[in-house]
């Protein structure tokens, strides 16, 4: 009974939109039909993003050693770990839902909570690919000032959320990262 109510607890958010889109669909039928066929799209996006990723991921579980991780961008790693962090970050492809299950294993593999949070700022606000589109559009100095103030941004809350967290919640996070 415990597992079932917890399966209802985790998934609860989904069956409340479900709900919701099924009224939707009831009472105002165009905007229902609408919404069915955007979540469509979403869920296909998504099921074809997030396969590659969890197959890279099984991958980089096996073939890299936690012990490597740990030297590049774990506690000892020091500026070099953040810049990997950052490199990495920038130069991922794809949404930014797909960066928490590389988060995942990043933890898993011993690197710093700061480095995580950095590689997470520079997948969501650096990547190489975007960097050049918004050159092009905006221009060369309007990126570099942007950039200059993504990157501040994102160490400031990398090391503030890392002097935050809790031990005890540190630890948590590193448990569940194991338990992947």
């Amino acid at each position: 009974m415990k597992q079932k109510s917890s399966a209802l607890r985790r998934y609860s958010l989904f069956l409340i939109l479900f709900a919701a889109n099924l009224i939707l669909l009831f009472t105002a039928p165009e905007i229902g039909q609408s919404a069915f066929r955007l979540t469509a799209a979403n869920l296909t996006e998504m099921l074809s993003i997030l396969p590659p990723i969890f197959l890279l991921l099984g991958l980089m579980d096996v073939w890299i050693p936690r012990e490597t991780m740990m030297k590049y961008m774990g506690r000892d790693a020091g500026l070099r770990g953040g810049l990997l962090a950052f490199t990495m970050g920038s130069a991922a492809a794809g949404p930014l839902y797909a960066a928490f299950p590389v988060s995942g294993m990043l933890l898993k593999k011993g690197v710093t909570l700061s480095n995580v949070f950095i590689f997470i700022g520079a997948w969501s606000t650096t990547k190489i690919p975007m960097l050049l589109f918004e050159a092009s559009s905006l221009g060369w100095k309007f990126t570099a000032i942007r950039l200059l103030c993504s990157i501040a941004g994102i160490l400031m809350i990398s090391f503030l959320l890392e002097k935050t967290t809790s031990e005890n919640e540190r630890k948590r996070l590193y448990k569940r990262a194991q338990d992947l």
